[in-house]
């Protein structure tokens, strides 16, 4: 019988090993996951607060609302989670650069809008 207990003892905690190896590697394999959704996430958002603020700047330059097209741009970029970095106007086109901050990571991203046939190709 006392080989048998000395057995089982030398097993005790064995369980609470395992089951702190099982948590930091679940860790250690979410963590990069969720840096690149993070990363994914932000980039998409800056994607749309700067379309918004290249479309509500090119609408004040053709005259379709009211307003000082960067000032609409930021209005714009801000109402979409962003804030506006730089915003260019030449003749009826807007060009403008937003960022966002997702996680502690900043992404910016670029956009122009304008009426057809203004030049926005690629």
């Amino acid at each position: 019988m006392g080989a048998r207990a000395g057995g089982i003892s030398a097993e005790r905690g064995a369980g609470s090993v395992l089951a702190l190896g099982v948590v930091a590697a679940t860790v250690a394999l979410t963590a990069p996951v969720l840096a690149a959704s993070a990363m994914l996430l932000g980039g998409q958002l800056a994607a749309n607060a700067a379309d918004a603020a290249a479309l509500a700047a090119a609408d004040a330059v053709s005259g379709a609302v009211p307003g000082e097209p960067c000032e609409r741009a930021a209005d714009a970029a801000a109402r979409n989670g962003g804030t506006l970095e730089a915003c260019a106007i030449d003749g009826l086109v807007a060009e403008v650069r937003a960022r966002v901050v997702v996680a502690g990571l900043a992404q910016a991203a670029r956009a122009r809008a304008g009426p057809p046939g203004a030049g926005l190709e690629p």
